[in-house]
């Protein structure tokens, strides 16, 4: 999948940030972006605005942009409310899913596969946006829909961090076929607990993803 320069920057900065690379509090220059990326103006600007959604950027009026402070607790709680929102996606979704949307589920999972045998944790991301997408847009509640997408656009950065954990990629391919074979017997329950256990933090994942979010000395403080 080819990503457009803001896409590309937008996954730099995100990588520098929950990485401790850049610190809260920390100014990010446009001039500066556009010349260390190579790119004009407009993807830088694209960029932070995307980053501005995901609240890991906030732009002060006559100051400039600035690495946000995310807590830790705060993310929890938006993951827990991504699994119920998933979770009630995944049960209309085997209510509601047409032929055609099953085929293009199908694909979007095998899309998935073929990401994961390449090792590829970025591009398996993207293609799980496509598979979430897919799920979300079965649901045929578009405002259901709507509100899964922006939170899911907010957690971004962490959801792309939590595949890098060692294996968490397998084990997400694995519960996406789960998924799709409730989906496909119209199990509205089980593609329901299937989808809320697919996106909540919780465990063994929980200490995973703390690990991961502190590493390299994070700045994230541990309250909202």
């Amino acid at each position: 999948m080819k990503r457009s320069n803001a896409q590309r920057l937008r996954d730099a900065l995100e990588d520098d940030i929950i990485n401790g690379r850049r610190s809260p509090g920390e100014r990010l220059d446009p001039e500066t972006l556009c010349r260390d990326f190579e790119v004009s103006r407009t993807p830088v600007r694209e960029a932070i605005q995307q980053l501005v959604a995901s609240g890991l950027v906030t732009v002060s009026p006559k100051k400039g942009t600035f690495v946000a402070r995310v807590g830790l607790d705060q993310l929890v709680e938006m993951f827990e409310v991504m699994a119920e929102l998933e979770g009630m996606c995944g049960r209309l979704a085997a209510r509601r899913i047409t032929e055609e949307e099953l085929a293009a589920l199908r694909e979007a999972l095998a899309r998935c596969e073929a990401a994961a045998g390449a090792g590829d944790t970025d591009e398996y991301y993207y293609e799980n946006e496509g598979f979430h997408d897919c799920i979300y847009a079965a649901s045929h509640n578009t405002f259901l829909a709507e509100e899964a997408r922006q939170l899911k656009q907010r957690l971004k950065p962490y959801r792309r961090l939590q595949l890098q954990v060692r294996q968490r990629m397998g084990g997400s391919l694995h519960e996406h076929r789960e998924i799709v074979a409730a989906i496909e017997k119209g199990e509205a329950s089980t593609a329901e607990q299937a989808l809320r256990e697919h996106v909540l933090i919780q465990g063994e994942r929980f200490s995973d993803f703390v690990a991961s979010v502190r590493q390299l000395g994070n700045p994230l403080s541990g309250t909202g």
